[in-house]
């Protein structure tokens, strides 16, 4: 069972929950940037929470498939067609042999994800399918999809009759995003001027970012004597804050180490939300405490 790509988008790549355990030899974990909208994906097609996707920025092209599947499409909202008949999101389809699938630009949102029942079937480098863009390595050839590509659909899948009646709760995506963070482990770095502007200023998301990290545009940080420190290990939305005092978000194909000092965290709950925001959207920062963190992640663990 195997798709086509006719008219690829300008970055679509086969991504999963990630490849863990190798940051230590330079590997970053890759994987789906949107957690949510990748499990909510994966449910309605009914697939374990690990199965591959195809994440989609900003526009989706179209592709053609060879037999019957079962697809739904979530996140990013972006017009969906089946054989040029305006589709849902956040449903389950079947699609036949022959039949075109067409995504076209984001409306709200940037990524969108495309899941497949019985997954996406690449081979599985380092316990992982995605895609890591740097390393050239996993998904498809370790690369964006590109037009005349064909990958072939894992064999066992459910049946659109066990899955017709699945939905899931669309996403909503606005600008400003508000984003709430943890102190940095090197938040001493900076001034009380600069950690005052960090907090209350809106920043933009830069035409620069990208998988690996969005680079804010806005009010400088102020730092106590410059922000060099020792490359240390990056966590998924670290904040670091180069010399020219402009932050800068580490997200999934992130370096696994860095040398400046950071900021703050984003928590792991508001990144989903942020890595939909596009250049041009406006950021804000949130400060609360660990203790409200894991109080929240309980929470809205449990609704998503």
């Amino acid at each position: 069972m195997s798709v086509k790509v006719v008219i690829p988008g300008p970055l679509t790549t086969v991504q999963d929950a990630g490849r863990y355990g190798y940051m230590n030899s330079g590997i970053g974990t890759s994987g789906v940037m949107d957690e949510v909208s990748y499990k909510k994906a994966n449910y309605l097609v009914g697939n374990e929470n690990g199965e591959a996707v195809l994440e989609v920025t900003l526009f989706g092209g179209t592709m053609e498939f060879t037999e019957d599947a079962v697809i739904a499409v979530t996140g990013a909202t972006m017009d969906v067609k089946i054989n040029e008949e305006p589709t849902e999101m956040y449903r389950a389809y079947q699609v036949k042999a022959g039949d075109i699938l067409s995504l076209g630009m984001v409306t709200a949102g940037c990524r969108t994800y495309v899941a497949f029942a019985g997954g996406i079937d690449v081979p599985v480098v380092l316990g992982s399918r995605s895609t890591n863009l740097k390393c050239k390595m996993g998904g498809y050839e370790g690369r964006a999809l590109a037009a005349g590509d064909i990958f072939e659909i894992g064999k066992n899948g459910r049946s659109y009759e066990a899955l017709k009646d699945r939905m899931a709760k669309p996403d909503v995506y606005t600008s400003p995003i508000t984003v709430r963070v943890i102190e940095g482990p090197q938040e001493e770095y900076f001034t009380e001027a600069g950690k005052k502007t960090f907090y209350n200023e809106t920043y933009t998301i830069s035409d620069q970012s990208d998988r690996m990290g969005y680079r804010m545009e806005g009010a400088s940080i102020e730092s106590v004597n410059g922000t060099d420190i020792i490359s240390d290990g990056i966590a998924l939305g670290s904040i670091q804050v180069p010399t020219n005092g402009k932050p800068i978000i580490l997200l999934a194909d992130r370096q696994t180490t860095g040398g400046y000092a950071k900021i703050a965290t984003v928590c792991s709950f508001d990144i989903p939300k942020l890595v939909q925001g596009k250049p041009g959207d406006q950021v804000r920062f949130q400060k609360i405490s660990l203790d409200e963190a894991a109080k929240i992640w309980k929470t809205e663990s449990g609704e998503r």
